[in-house]
């Protein structure tokens, strides 16, 4: 069915990974021999993505492009680009990359164990639906905090879910999303699909995630992911 779009895939790795307590950016320590940022990329050169921007840190676009672009042969990356001051700079500066495709998947560095399952079932949602959101309903019970710390409300734990990436759309739709976004500074925005949400009105609908596509963060994150791996 995708065969005949154009697809891209921008991948963010611009963060600094002040939580992990390391002066190496989280995305450069390695899992079992490979930077964090290797498997995500890996996973989509070897998907039906049509090609991939990896939208790195000022002044690490050298490195990315040898020490990993090249290095693991990852020949879908057409551009390795700068970041900007906050993620949805950084998003834009790659937008801006692919305004040619036809739907375009936006994914964390950080969350290096994206399958192709997810990948597969973001593209076959996103034909039919404008603009996706991988996700996974949440285990736990969530409450929503007042200002003094009380609890506010206990949503129904059934319509929770926990947030995950890529987040897929149309590109032209999320082109014209993000850059009415920029124009309005006052607005705070976490992700893609709340900038789609936001500006446009638009529906953005869930599609089913992993578990184990967790965000590395934390050091026990790191240890997390190595046991992934060993299994």
């Amino acid at each position: 069915m995708d065969g005949s779009y154009n697809i891209a895939a921008i991948v963010l790795a611009g963060g600094r990974g002040k939580r992990m307590n390391s002066d190496t950016p989280k995305q450069y320590l390695r899992i079992n021999g490979y930077p964090v940022l290797y498997y995500s990329l890996k996973a989509f050169e070897d998907s039906c993505v049509t090609n991939i921007v990896l939208v790195c840190g000022k002044g690490e676009e050298d490195y990315c492009r040898k020490e990993i672009v090249e290095k693991y042969h990852i020949n879908k990356v057409k551009a390795v680009v700068e970041g900007g001051r906050e993620r949805y700079h950084s998003v834009f500066n790659g937008l801006k990359m692919v305004k040619d495709s036809d739907y375009v998947l936006i994914h964390d560095g950080a969350r290096p164990f994206i399958t192709e399952k997810i990948i597969q079932d973001n593209i076959d949602a996103v034909i039919q639906k404008k603009a996706c959101v991988t996700g996974v309903p949440s285990k736990d019970t969530i409450k929503i905090a007042a200002e003094d710390g009380s609890v506010a409300q206990t949503p129904d734990r059934s319509r929770v879910w926990i947030v995950q990436t890529p987040q897929t759309f149309a590109t032209s739709l999320i082109y014209s999303a993000y850059e009415q976004i920029l124009q309005m500074p006052e607005i705070s925005v976490t992700d893609d699909a709340m900038v789609v949400e936001t500006v446009l009105k638009q529906p953005v609908y869930f599609v089913m995630g992993d578990y184990r596509n967790i965000k590395i963060t934390t050091p026990e994150d790191l240890q997390v992911a190595g046991s992934f791996l060993d299994h």
